[in-house]
């Protein structure tokens, strides 16, 4: 019984099926999470949409901002972009259930082992003031409205870079739009957890000012183990408390698996190179 972590997916079936053969994935004995971005940009979505619904509850997938997209992109809020290759489940006989299943899946996940060491997963960071029950709280707060027939207003109101800071006292839209932003989009931040939306470099290229969320000081979630996914130009992460999964596979880098044991810390990478479906820029 194995437990696999695996970042953006981004629409490649094949590289995903790949994968998991490599790793001899079984459904009647291991777990796969998901950590979000299953679809778009690359040329199956579809194909990874029913894939994942067919093997039912050992996939566990993440809602991340391509995700958003489209459901954003099927509900007329938002217009596919050129390099979006969505319409293969927006045209698809079987949509109404494919949206259905993606607006099912939450934006957080939570595992705790005997030892109680916690694995929070995202799908791209968390603000600092977040503890991870306020984390795995706030993210089903939101849930809560992506999930039922509130859907179609949600949507409405869940784009924009502002508010780009965390108060507790926020509600209605701009609440929700915080705890979505920092949920699917973050990548850097202020010490102070005050949101940028403008840079997507390498960790080592931030901005003046700004930091990655996770290298904030006093970040709640701290001592906890946390994986995201999200920023490809990143790559590999993989400190005791912190795993950074995309690792380029729709660029033509490649599609990572982290597996981890009974003690969270004890992990094996496993990769396959995957054939370039967009080019960067």
């Amino acid at each position: 019984m194995s437990t696999y972590l695996i970042g953006d997916v981004q629409g490649c079936h094949g590289a995903l099926t790949r994968l998991l053969n490599h790793i001899s994935f079984s459904p009647s004995r291991d777990t796969v999470y998901l950590l979000g971005d299953l679809i778009n940009r690359g040329p199956e979505s579809v194909e990874v949409l029913r894939y994942c619904m067919e093997l039912g509850d050992v996939i566990k997938p993440l809602l991340g901002n391509h995700d958003l997209h489209l459901l954003a992109s099927a509900y007329g809020v938002r217009k596919p972009g050129k390099r979006d290759t969505l319409q293969s489940i927006l045209n698809a006989p079987d949509r109404a259930a494919l949206l259905h299943w993606i607006s099912q899946q939450p934006l957080a996940r939570s595992i705790q082992n005997p030892q109680g060491q916690r694995l929070l997963m995202v799908h791209a960071g968390v603000l600092p003031q977040w503890s991870l029950e306020e984390t795995l709280q706030l993210a089903d707060e939101v849930h809560q409205q992506i999930k039922g027939e509130a859907l179609p207003q949600f949507l409405m109101h869940m784009y924009g870079n502002l508010p780009n800071h965390w108060d507790n006292s926020f509600t209605g839209s701009d609440r929700n739009r915080v705890i979505v932003n920092a949920l699917t989009r973050i990548r850097f931040c202020t010490a102070q957890g005050v949101m940028d939306f403008e840079s997507s470099e390498a960790a080592d290229a931030a901005p003046a000012g700004l930091m990655p969320w996770f290298d904030c000081p006093d970040r709640k979630t701290a001592q906890d183990i946390v994986a995201f996914g999200h920023w490809s130009t990143l790559g590999l992460v993989n400190r005791p408390n912190l795993m950074a999964l995309d690792t380029g596979c729709v660029w033509g880098g490649c599609l990572s698996a982290m597996e981890i044991g009974a003690d969270f810390r004890e992990r094996q990478l496993h990769q396959i190179h995957c054939e370039q479906a967009q080019k960067p820029g």
